[in-house]
C-alpha cells in the first residue's frame, strides 16, 4: 500500500509544470466558489433584513386568522402591555405594537383608500427603517396626538403636503363608524411606488381612540438582530402568548412565503453557473490524466508484461488522482477560506453602492456568509467530480495489450 502512495506521489512531479497548472485551476475554482457561494448566501441575509425591515420585522404576534382575512376584530387586547412583556422576553429593544385599519383618506380635492398604521412613534424607528426615510418634514414624536407621516405617491395622489389636513373614514372594531382628522407631518420616499402609494402611520393611541381599539392592536412585530435567531425567538415569543386568547407567534416566512420561494429560484440559477465551473475542473484533471496514461502506454505494457494486473495499474491512477485533488481541494481551502473570513469583517461595497444604499436607508457593504455550507460545498464538489474524473483514464488500462502497449511510441 505504502508503495503504492510513494510511487503516485512520484508520477505526479515528472511533469511539475502541468501538475501546477491542474492544480492551480482547482485551486482558483474552489477559491472563486467559496467566494461566490459565501457571497450569495451573505446577500439573502442582507436582502431578508432589507425587505423585512420596510414593514413585517422577523416576528410578529397576531390573532390566528389575522393574517389571511386583516379583519378589525381579529385584534390583540393589551397590545402594548404585550408588546413590553416580549421585548422583557427577549432582551431587545425592536420590539413595537401596531394597529392596522382599511380607510378612505380625503383631502379637499381627492380620496384614497390606505392601510392606516398605529404605531408606537418611540418604539417603530426600531423595527423598521421607514422612520428613517422621510424626505419631507419629520416622522412623528412621541408627544404627537394627530398627526399622520404619509408616503410620496399617497401625498402626490391626495395633492397634500406638510401642515394639511387629511380626513380618514372607515370601521371601527366594534363595528362602528370611524372617523378622524390628522395633520401631514412628513412624507416618505422609499422609492417604491406600491409602499409609497399606501404608507400612512399615525400614532397608535389616536388609532385605538378613532377606530374604536381600546387598549388593542392588531400586531406585536419584533426585529431581531441576526436571523440565526428568530426561531428560538419565535419559540420563546408562543411560550410567553396568554392562554385562551388564539394568540400566534409568525416568523419572517410565514409572513412573507414569496420571499423564500424567490431565494430558492435565484438560489437554483446560482448552482447552475457553479456547475459549469466544477465541470470544466473536472475536464482538467481528465485531460491531465489521460494524458498521463497515453504518455506511459509503454511502461504499462512492460508492467503487464511483468505480471502486474490492470487492476492495480487503475488503482495507482487513482492514488494519482486522489493526491491531485488532494492537495487543489487544501489549498484552495486555504486561499479561498482567508479571503471570505477577511471579506466578511472587512466587508465589500461595489462602486456607486453608497448612494444608492443612503436613498433607501440600506448597508452599503455586503458581507460574505462564513458557514459549513458555504465554505464546503464548493470545493468538496469539485473533489468529487475530479475523482470521477479518474474513472475513463482507469478504465482505459484494462483495455491494454502487453505487446501493442510496450510497442507505443
Amino acid at each position: 500500500m505504502n508503495v503504492n502512495w510513494r510511487l503516485a506521489w512520484r508520477n505526479l512531479w515528472r511533469h511539475r509544470r502541468r501538475t501546477w497548472l491542474t492544480v492551480a485551476a482547482m485551486v482558483f475554482c474552489n477559491t472563486l466558489l467559496m467566494f461566490m457561494i459565501s457571497l450569495q448566501l451573505g446577500t439573502y441575509d442582507m436582502m431578508i433584513n432589507n425587505s423585512l425591515a420596510m414593514v413585517t420585522g422577523h416576528v410578529q404576534v397576531q390573532q390566528k386568522d389575522y393574517l389571511e382575512n386583516q379583519r378589525m376584530r381579529d385584534s390583540v387586547p393589551a397590545v402594548e402591555a404585550l408588546a413590553a412583556s416580549v421585548a422583557n422576553e427577549l432582551g431587545l429593544d425592536t420590539v413595537a405594537a401596531r394597529g392596522q385599519a382599511f380607510a378612505l383618506a380625503s383631502s379637499e380635492d381627492r380620496s384614497f383608500g390606505v392601510l392606516l398604521a398605529g404605531v408606537q412613534p418611540d418604539k417603530e424607528p426600531g423595527v423598521s427603517s421607514l422612520p428613517g426615510l422621510v424626505s419631507e418634514g419629520r416622522y412623528l414624536a412621541a408627544d404627537d396626538r394627530d398627526a399622520i407621516v404619509i408616503g410620496a405617491v399617497l401625498a402626490k395622489n391626495l395633492k397634500v403636503g406638510l401642515g394639511d389636513e387629511l380626513t380618514f373614514l372607515g370601521s371601527g372594531r366594534d363595528g362602528s363608524f370611524a372617523a378622524g382628522l390628522a395633520t401631514v407631518v412628513g412624507i416618505v420616499h422609499t422609492g417604491m411606488d406600491e409602499i409609497d402609494r399606501g404608507i400612512a402611520h399615525v400614532p397608535l393611541a389616536w388609532f385605538q381612540e378613532t377606530f374604536s381599539m381600546g387598549d388593542h392592536g392588531h400586531t406585536v412585530v419584533v426585529r431581531m438582530p441576526d436571523l440565526a435567531l428568530v426561531e428560538g425567538a419565535v419559540q420563546r415569543v408562543a411560550a410567553l402568548l396568554p392562554e385562551g386568547q388564539n394568540l400566534v407567534a409568525l416568523d419572517w416566512d410565514a409572513l412573507q412565503p414569496g420571499l423564500r420561494q424567490a431565494i430558492r429560484s435565484d438560489l437554483a440559477s446560482g448552482w447552475v453557473m457553479y456547475a459549469v465551473f466544477i465541470v470544466l475542473v473536472a475536464f482538467s484533471v481528465l485531460n491531465t490524466q489521460l494524458m498521463s496514461v497515453l504518455e506511459r502506454t509503454r511502461e504499462f505494457g512492460v508492467m503487464l508484461a511483468l505480471g502486474m494486473g490492470p487492476g492495480r495499474l487503475a488503482k495507482l491512477v487513482t492514488i494519482e488522482t486522489f493526491l491531485l485533488s488532494l492537495l487543489g481541494l487544501l489549498l484552495g481551502l486555504l486561499f479561498g477560506g482567508l479571503v471570505v473570513l477577511w471579506l466578511s469583517h472587512a466587508g465589500f461595497s461595489y462602486p456607486g453602492m453608497e448612494e444608492m444604499a443612503a436613498e433607501f436607508n440600506m448597508d452599503s457593504r455586503f458581507y460574505p456568509e462564513v458557514s459549513f455550507v458555504a465554505l464546503m460545498w464548493g470545493p468538496s464538489t469539485v473533489f468529487l467530480f475530479t475523482m470521477l474524473a479518474a474513472i475513463y483514464p482507469s478504465l482505459r488500462l484494462y483495455k491494454l495489450e502487453p505487446v501493442q502497449a510496450m510497442r507505443a511510441v
